[in-house]
């Protein structure tokens, strides 16, 4: 049987990183889990599959390149109406929170 003389340990351990790292990449992106990914942007903000809009800090516009494009003005209602997610609306809550509604009606906070 052939043993190598010596072990790359330096590779082997950067391989070995990237394996350990690899769920903790896919844990840090827009939309992830049981939002079911990204499904397109409202300017800067993430829309998920299910209908929310992500609390993720990154820039939608900016990371599929229309970053060169003015973002969408958002409005504030008073009331449920109008303020859907994608639609570029959004409602104020009693507190101050500023949300939208996703397709089943449940509220979708934007982060601060």
């Amino acid at each position: 049987m052939y043993l190598p003389h010596s072990i790359d340990w330096k590779a082997l351990g950067t391989c070995l990183l990237l394996l350990v790292a690899m769920p903790a990449f896919a844990a840090n992106q827009p939309c992830s889990g049981k939002k079911g990914g990204i499904a397109g942007c409202d300017g800067e903000l993430f829309l998920c599959n299910d209908g929310s809009i992500s609390a993720s800090r990154q820039n939608c516009a900016a990371r599929f390149g229309a970053s060169g494009q003015a973002a969408r003005p958002q409005t504030l209602l008073n009331g449920p109406d109008g303020c859907s997610c994608g639609s570029g609306s959004f409602c104020t809550g009693p507190r101050g929170g500023v949300y939208c509604l996703t397709p089943s009606g449940n509220k979708s906070y934007k982060r601060k």
